[in-house]
């Protein structure tokens, strides 16, 4: 009778599980394939599944965190009052000079004013992005500001640590933020320590210990690669600090492809705003930017024409629709040309409609990825919507040249959203990011130019060729594209 009854409660208890977690599932409120592919892997994978479903099913920071993220509101609504008045004063320079209302309206309503008179330079060749930010580094002479999913400090990246170090040695402040996945070789070895000897503060981001799993979503990572110099220079992009040449060699897709801007105006000072309250987050510390009036720069500056740009931050800690609904809403309002460059494709419903919607109604859609990932189930999981794409009239572009990792959406030409965000649920939802929304047909043309030559190294895929590929490859793409909701 006993295993009869041990029996009978074990069923109990696990039915009881699968309906908690069930209702836990349905009530987090989350796309419609999202929550149904983790409905099933609960059910699939009794054991597996509840334990994946704490460690990875919902956004959570943990209660450190939250209350840290509340203590910076009161210092972040005095900062956000005084950057809107600053900014506002030149009533003209505050309109941004672009076709694209909906997608200013929208990003009027995120967290942060639009900041004209920004002076951009694209880079998009390793060697002269190096040589620039080496540059900057050097004639650095208050403050260094650093944030980067990963740092790996070999060959020329490594000439980048020592410069930040010179910089410290010279009475730099530099502060440091990394995540600490992806940057886990270098917080855990010699470099971190010389760094925090020479003075430069070292923070690892999105931090979780075996015990803090438990309570905390280990796999929220810090996408964000940021440096800014003296509070007037930035750069954002989608460039680690790695040297290409060396970096992830034993994975064979070639050399990674990047892109890079370089900011000179307020936007710099936002950036900063951004990495220390990344530090603040993690620390508890003060945010410097909080305890100081942004200095505007002079009339005469001021004067200077310059772009007009949201900085758009996204992640777990702030609306995570508002970067969804921007990119949804730069897709339906193109007109006539939409170029989009991702290294991981992998599109929910919305962004797949909105796409095909584009391309049907004449927009000329093409989208650059790259021909092999470093990811497998990436790789499988974004040919699986090739087919659907191609009827509807979406050109798709294999980049062969390398792993090409540049991350933008150009509308016509003269509005760019450009920064850390691939187009896949991953950077759109979960991780923390960064996207410069540009409103300048200058930009445009650069952005233009550098798509343009990826092009020249890409194959555009045929319909006629792709729909005759191997059941077994269809099969394989269309598996994994039952776990795009997860990826």
């Amino acid at each position: 009778m006993e295993p009869t009854w041990f029996s009978w409660l074990f069923g109990a208890a696990y039915f009881s599980a699968i309906v908690v977690f069930a209702v836990v599932v349905i009530m987090t409120r989350r796309p419609v394939g999202v929550s149904l592919a983790w409905l099933v892997l609960l059910v699939a994978l009794p054991v597996a599944g509840f334990v994946l479903y704490i460690l990875f099913g919902s956004p959570r920071l943990g209660a450190r965190r939250l209350k840290r993220m509340h203590s910076l509101y009161p210092g972040y609504a005095q900062w956000y009052h005084h950057l809107s008045r600053i900014v506002s004063v030149n009533k003209a320079a505050s309109q941004p000079v672009s076709r694209h209302n909906a997608i200013f309206s929208l990003a009027e309503k995120s967290s942060i004013p639009l900041l004209p008179g920004n002076h951009l330079k694209l880079f998009s060749e390793y060697g002269k992005i190096i040589d620039q930010l080496l540059l900057d580094i050097e004639n650095a002479r208050h403050s260094l500001v650093l944030e980067f999913y990963i740092w790996e400090p070999t060959g020329r990246a490594k000439e980048v640590a020592e410069a930040v170090i010179s910089a410290s040695c010279r009475g730099v402040d530099c502060v440091v933020v990394l995540d600490n996945v992806g940057s886990r070789g270098f917080l855990n070895g010699l470099w971190a320590r010389r760094f925090r000897v020479e003075g430069v503060s070292v923070t690892a981001s999105m931090s979780v210990g075996p015990l803090g799993m438990l309570v905390e979503r280990i796999d929220i990572r810090n996408h964000r690669k940021i440096l800014v110099v003296d509070d007037r220079i930035a750069w954002t992009g989608s460039f680690n600090l790695v040297d290409p040449s060396l970096f992830k060699q034993d994975a064979q897709v070639g050399q990674w492809i990047d892109a890079m801007v370089r900011i000179e105006g307020v936007a710099a000072h936002v950036l900063g705003a951004i990495v220390q309250w990344d530090k603040a987050l993690e620390t508890g510390a003060e945010h410097p930017s909080f305890n100081r009036e942004y200095e505007y720069p002079s009339q005469k500056d001021q004067a200077r024409k310059g772009a007009c740009l949201h900085v758009l931050p996204s992640g777990p800690d702030v609306d995570r629709e508002m970067l969804h609904q921007i990119l949804l809403t730069a897709i339906y309002e193109s007109e006539e040309e939409l170029l989009i460059s991702t290294p991981y494709f992998v599109p929910d419903d919305a962004l797949l409609t909105a796409l095909k919607s584009a391309a049907m109604r004449g927009v000329d859609v093409q989208v650059l990825v790259p021909e092999r990932n470093d990811s497998r189930m990436v790789h499988h999981a974004s040919r699986s919507y090739y087919q659907e794409l191609l009827q509807a009239g979406v050109r798709i572009q294999q980049f062969r040249g390398g792993l090409l990792h540049t991350k933008c959406v150009l509308v016509d030409r003269k509005t760019a959203l450009f920064g850390t965000v691939n187009l896949d649920m991953r950077s759109v939802w979960l991780n923390y990011e960064v996207t410069m929304i540009i409103y300048d047909s200058v930009f445009g043309e650069a952005i233009f130019d550098v798509l343009h030559s990826y092009m020249n190294g890409a194959e555009e895929v045929n319909i006629k060729v792709w729909v005759k590929r191997p059941f077994r490859l269809k099969l394989l793409e269309n598996t994994m594209q039952l776990l795009s909701p997860l990826l």
